[in-house]
Parts: C-alpha cells; structure tokens; sequence
C-alpha cells in the first residue's frame, strides 16, 4: 500500500510536518517490539468527514496499553482530539485511515522496558478498501494458515499490540505466496480464531455465527456488523467454528475496520456457497456502509464529525 502522504502527524502533543516525524533507530519499541496501536476510519461524508467509533478506538488503544504496561503521558480527551485535529490540518479528498500508536522511545537499550520513555503519535492517509473495489463486491479466496494463533498464556490477545502482528504477516504471507488473497487462522484448539487483522463470520440455514473472542482482539467492527445483524432481524451465535463447518458454510465475510465487509468466496479451494458474494452479507456491507457514512441516523452516535 503507498501512502498518500498527509502534511500534519500530531506527536507527543504538538502537530508537526510529516517529514519531521521521525523515531530514532534505538527507539526500543523498534527492537523488542512492545507498542500498541489502532485502526480508525473516517470516511467522507456529503459535508466533511465523520471518524466513526472514535471514543470506543481510544478506549481500546488505552486498555492495550494498560496490558502491555506502557503508561501512556495524556488523557483520553487529549487523544481523542488529537485525532480531530489531524483530520482538520490535513488536506483530504477521500476516506481517510488514521493510526494512533503508544511506542517506547529511545533512552534505555536491553529487554526489560522499565524506565523506557513513552511516545504518542496519530497519523492518518487516504486509504480505499483494504483489499480492492472488486474484493467488496466478487469476494476473496482464503487459505486456512499452519500458523495457529498464540494461545490465551502465551500473548496478550486483547492487546492490539505490535507484537502480535508478526503471526500476522507470516500467515498472511504464506496465503499470498500460494495464491490465496488472505490467511484464516485457528486457535490452539483447532477451531477458526480469526485473519491476520479481520474477523471472521459465516452464515449457515440463515443464522450468522462468528467465533468467540477467546484468543482474538475484542473487535469494534465485529461488535457493529452483529449490532446491525441484530437490527436486521438475523440471528447471531457465538461459537466455536471447526473448519469442515466453514468449508459447508452458506456464505462467509470477514470484518474489521481496514476489511470492512469483505465477502469470502473459497476456502481451502471450496466453494463457498454459490462462489459469489451472499445475500446476506451484502445486506449488512450495504448497512455497514450506511452507518459509517451518517446514512443512517440510527448509528450516527458512533460518529465524531469534522466540519
């Protein structure tokens, strides 16, 4: 993905030119990997922008570091206008990601992080559908990964922690290396956890069921698709999906803030369903896409508008 580059990042309070936002090479984050972050759209709108869910977004981005111990050295307030003033100092002509990050800075090199200043960013860019125009609409193939998610006593999983990401990017690699358009992980026990930055839902006989949050990230995007199931009329199960139920599944989506709804048309090399996006879930893409962009007034307290 190139990034349009914006003209302002906010940093540790002040906003300051992109170019100038920079980390220096023995920043321990860098090395040792114990940062947390987070994934906020903010989509345009008929008139300005509206970041959707923002409260919620920092609320997590403060609960991980809470559990990764980084303590960060401002208020939520102070991060949740940190987001609205990078929105409003930067020139945007489309929808927008925008990624805080709480990162261990440098003064102080070797495994343990105490003493480690804290550092704060927001940055934000252009960005359109995570996987393409036409994955929204036609779907993607998927592979199940030999990578499993770690388990519940090994990483933090309702951490959005940088570290976190590594089993991530290898699965993902493994699936695109094999000509797969995106990884689906299982959890320890077997059964299917999540992608590397998405959740996973299927529709079988009508219902919608998607995983338990035992060892993936409690999901914002995941919580609104099921809140908008629910609106709809559908009915929605937590539990445990084994991948032979997956591979018999009517339809299949992943969700998150970056995937949005994305329809899932193969996995494994089965067909899922009729091998085209359901009926369902371009009923809730459809939703999705009327709430974020204040279509829908009944979701329009989930969005912080920019003027």
């Amino acid at each position: 993905m190139a990034l349009k580059e914006a003209e302002i990042i906010w940093k540790d309070g002040a906003l300051i030119k992109w170019a100038d936002a920079t980390t220096h090479i023995l920043s321990h984050s860098l090395h040792y990997g114990n940062a947390v972050f987070e994934g906020i759209r903010a989509y345009k709108l008929k008139n300005g922008f509206g970041i959707f869910r923002l409260q919620e977004h920092t609320k997590r981005l403060f609960n991980s570091a809470k559990l990764c111990l980084l303590e960060i050295p401002f208020s939520v307030d102070v991060i949740n206008n940190a987001h609205i003033e990078v929105m409003k100092k930067n020139s945007f002509n489309d929808n927008v990601y925008l990624r805080p990050i709480v990162f261990l800075g440098y003064g102080k090199m070797g495994v343990s992080h105490i003493g480690c200043p804290v550092n704060v960013a927001v940055a934000a860019w252009e960005w359109g559908a995570y996987m393409g125009e036409e994955a929204l609409e036609n779907g993607i193939k998927v592979k199940i990964s030999s990578w499993a998610k770690p388990g519940a006593n090994t990483m933090m999983a309702k951490a959005k922690a940088s570290a976190n990401y590594f089993n991530s990017q290898m699965a993902g690699y493994d699936a695109i290396t094999a000509g797969y358009d995106e990884a689906l992980l299982l959890d320890p026990q077997g059964f299917i956890a999540e992608g590397p930055g998405e959740c996973f839902f299927m529709v079988r006989d009508g219902v919608i069921i998607t995983p338990p949050n035992d060892t993936s990230l409690e999901s914002i995007t995941q919580s609104t698709v099921i809140e908008i199931a629910h609106d709809l009329g559908y009915e929605v199960r937590r539990e445990r999906i084994s991948r032979d139920s997956a591979y018999m599944a009517d339809e299949a989506f992943f969700t998150g803030t970056a995937a949005e709804v994305t329809p899932i048309t193969n996995i494994d090399g089965r067909k899922i369903g009729s091998g085209k996006r359901g009926q369902i879930a371009k009923r809730l893409q459809d939703a999705y896409f009327e709430a974020v962009t204040g279509r829908n007034k009944k979701y329009d307290h989930y969005i912080t508008y920019i003027d």
